[in-house]
């Protein structure tokens, strides 16, 4: 099991940037905070090792009486979302309950991120939207079958649907992880992080904001030093006439 630190999120919507450089950066605006530790979870009393946090408040008169208990206890009012962090022990005991976390506080400026969201629901699909199928033939013969997916199965033999056949169904609403996000920037004051790209679910969706789990250093296309030099010969030869290589 994965054991990242992160936060819990809000997606407040898309917009852009422009780098040192003049780059134009499209980035998603997530409202990261103020999270608030609810609980530490201990090897001893729990069996594992865990940071709870909390986000979002919201009106006590929302909240049930459990989680009014639970965080009444932790000095905390009722929040929205409850996430569990799994931590090293270590890592976890550095935490005490109550305590208020934001953006800068667990990431860094350009260091690649992990986003976890639930995608946009779109109902019920056929094939053709949702696996991308071609459809039937829009020529003479061919009746009410444009969007139809064809056939499902075989003959005698295996004498049943494959699991796994694309055929319509429910399409999106599902939790979707887009890895390795640069974090453009930390707006501490405000609670939010930019991040490079789209990420899934719609505006004021709640994610999860991890540090990533396969990269610890954010590439940029294009600025590598193997890439500087363009790969074209014609216009490597160019620069070698000029003397610029």
């Amino acid at each position: 099991m994965a054991m990242r630190i992160g936060l819990v999120g809000k997606k407040i919507g898309m917009t852009q940037v422009y780098a040192d450089d003049g780059e134009r950066i499209p980035v998603t605006v997530i409202q990261a905070g103020p999270c608030y530790v609810v609980g530490v979870r201990t090897t001893e009393k729990d069996g594992y090792s865990a940071l709870v946090l909390g986000f979002d408040e919201k009106p006590q008169r929302l909240a049930t009486k459990a989680e009014i208990g639970q965080l009444k206890e932790a000095g905390i009012k009722p929040v929205r979302v409850i996430r569990e962090f799994r931590l090293p022990a270590d890592e976890a005991g550095k935490y005490k309950v109550g305590q208020v976390l934001k953006p800068s506080d667990i990431f860094q400026v350009k260091v690649p991120v992990d986003v976890i969201g639930t995608s946009k629901g779109k109902g019920y699909q056929g094939v053709m939207k949702r696996h991308h199928m071609k459809g039937g033939r829009r020529s003479h013969g061919n009746h009410e079958y444009f969007r139809h997916g064809g056939s499902i199965g075989c003959r005698l033999t295996p004498q049943r649907v494959h699991k796994g056949k694309r055929m319509s169904g429910q399409m999106g609403n599902e939790t979707k992880t887009v890895q390795n996000l640069q974090l453009v920037r930390i707006l501490d004051e405000d609670n939010v992080m930019l991040v490079r790209g789209s990420i899934p679910g719609a505006e004021n969706d709640y994610v999860i904001v991890t540090k990533a789990a396969t990269r610890a250093v954010y590439k940029e296309k294009g600025k590598g030093p193997e890439e500087v030099r363009s790969k074209n010969p014609l216009k490597a030869s160019k620069k070698a006439a000029a003397g610029k290589a």
